[in-house]
């Protein structure tokens, strides 16, 4: 419940405090006052569109407060949010400036989406702006639907979550088979490829390894000259019969005459040792080098296998990659991506099954909802009816035509209110057969059996009795009251039948400093309250007989 409300410079006021009571309160005011400024600053809280032309003129900004008494569960679900409660009520604000708008939750700034989802749902307004939403199909299926109950609106919210899903199925579905060719082609060409490269089988780093020995078997007349060479200038030629240097002999001289030296001067001992070292080294490399010789033979089987071998991987290579590892890296790729390919056709066949699951859930679900709707729409009409008969409309006529259509997110009814006011005459959709007074009346009668069972509510309506007057204002007047026994009621009207049942009753005044006018708003009672009633009725204010028709409407509310 809304507990206090709180404006600053907004339009034509410039401070006013507002706080209604539970039930009925009324906001009154001459025309250009500024009553609509309420309207205005609750509007802000719900999530409004910010407009800097709303900033009184003067002011650099303006500021709507809104004071709300919550339920436990719902100071929890707040608290998750970083919003403070202080004594089980919480602050709801709006800022606007010329440049920005921002909201307040709990002292916490929270986007204005945010905020407005937490007061819509508690508060509802209802303007000339609802009325002409009531005349569309949209707004009379949620009407019917907010009448059909909790567990119609499970089962809404069940089919709506199905056909979000099959509508992701289905649009999965036309991409995949839609794309069926162009898949089709890839996979052949990826397969073609895969079975090239398995028909070669090629190795890791194969490339390389055969390079190095086509390499070797190709220079094998001059590694045998080389290695020759170098084995007679370590150890010379056994086989030879002149007496060539060779290094194992020199090493051998030089060691002998060291050796001789060493009796003479001792520290030459080590000189010797070394040489014997070097001695065993050059003998090890020499029989390394004549044991390569032994083994070096030409093959030339070999080299024209490792020739055709590399011919098969340079066809690989010039069109998967330029070594064998990139062959091999791009084979992995092609089998995983195969995989998938192949893979949608399964894929295609589980979103058929789906699809067709689905539609079958839908059409049981949509019926259900035809369902509830026609049985919600009879006892709707019969108990909207009663509300117009008691409105001074006694031979209206209101019924909810349901026509099919194609299955949606709602279901596959089109709702629309036949209404006719008159005896005897055919009902046609609401918007074309009602003028705006029997709209007004028709929404209102709406709202007080759609709010017969709402506790903790607040309705807010904007000059809901427009083109209305005599014993009909009295009605929607009681109608109010009725209303305001369930949930919270603020009504700014112009009516004083209507003004006359609320509980607390304001009054928005306007002042002129001959250069700015500003307004504020007045709680009145007793006389003061005679005189604004007065003055709505007759436009005089200290008229007694004015005073006295304004005594006996109240009295006449309060019976």
């Amino acid at each position: 419940m809304l507990t206090e409300l709180r404006i600053s410079d907004l339009g034509v006021i410039a401070e006013a405090v507002l706080e209604p009571g539970p039930g009925f309160t009324a906001v009154t005011g001459e025309t250009g006052a500024g009553k609509t400024m309420v309207v205005t600053g609750l509007s802000l809280l719900l999530g409004a569109r910010a407009d800097a032309g709303l900033i009184r003129r003067g002011a650099s900004r303006c500021l709507v407060e809104g004071s709300w008494t919550l339920a436990a569960d719902e100071a929890a679900e707040l608290a998750d949010l970083g919003a403070e409660t202080d004594n089980g009520e919480l602050l709801v604000g709006r800022v606007i400036s010329p440049s920005r708008s921002r909201a307040l939750l709990g002292g916490v700034s929270v986007p204005v989406v945010k905020a407005s989802e937490v007061v819509t749902a508690w508060a509802t307004i209802h303007g000339q702006s609802e009325q002409v939403r009531l005349g569309t199909p949209e707004r009379q299926r949620e009407v019917l639907d907010r009448f059909a109950g909790t567990d119609h609106a499970a089962l809404l919210a069940r089919h709506e979550q199905a056909f979000t899903k099959r509508r992701q199925a289905a649009s999965e579905l036309a991409a995949l088979t839609g794309a069926a060719r162009e898949r089709a082609r890839e996979l052949d060409l990826l397969r073609f490829g895969l079975d090239e490269i398995a028909s070669v089988d090629p190795q890791p780093d194969e490339d390389v390894v055969l390079a190095g020995q086509a390499q070797r078997l190709q220079a094998v007349d001059d590694l045998r000259l080389a290695a020759h060479a170098a084995v007679m200038a370590l150890s010379g030629d056994a086989e030879a019969w002149d007496d060539a240097p060779n290094a194992l002999g020199l090493v051998a001289a030089a060691r002998k005459s060291v050796d001789a030296a060493v009796v003479d001067d001792p520290s030459l001992g080590p000189v010797g040792a070394r040489l014997a070292d070097a001695a065993v080294l050059l003998a090890d490399v020499a029989a390394d080098l004549a044991s390569y010789l032994d083994r070096l033979e030409a093959d030339p089987a070999r080299l024209e296998w490792i020739a055709e071998r590399r011919s098969a991987l340079q066809g690989l290579l010039r069109k998967y990659g330029a070594s064998v590892s990139e062959v091999l890296a791009w084979a992995a790729e092609a089998a995983q991506r195969s995989g998938g390919l192949a893979a949608t056709d399964d894929r295609i066949a589980d979103l058929q099954a789906e699809v067709a699951a689905l539609d079958d859930e839908l059409a049981a679900s949509a019926a259900a909802i035809t369902k509830g709707r026609a049985a919600a729409g009879v006892e709707l009409a019969a108990l909207v009816r009663d509300e117009l008969s008691a409105l001074a409309m006694p031979h209206a006529r209101l019924e909810f035509a349901l026509a099919p259509v194609a299955i949606g997110a709602h279901g596959a009814d089109q709702v629309t209110i036949m209404f006719t006011a008159n005896a005897g005459a055919a009902p046609a959709p609401l918007s074309k057969a009602a003028s705006g007074g029997e709209l007004s009346r028709v929404r209102l009668a709406l709202e007080v059996v759609l709010a017969s069972g709402a506790t903790g509510q607040t309705f807010v309506f904007d000059e809901v009795d427009a083109g209305i007057g005599g014993a009909v204002a009295l009605e929607i007047g009681r109608r109010l009251a009725r209303l305001a026994e369930h949930a919270q009621v603020i009504v700014v009207t112009h009516l004083a039948q209507v003004a006359a049942f609320a509980d607390t009753h304001y009054v928005v005044a306007k002042a002129t400093d001959g250069q700015v006018t500003t307004s504020g708003i007045v709680a009145v009672e007793g006389a003061e309250r005679l005189d604004e009633l007065a003055r709505m009725m007759a436009g005089l204010e200290g008229s007694a007989n004015a005073h006295a028709h304004a005594a006996e409407l109240l009295a006449a509310a309060a019976r």
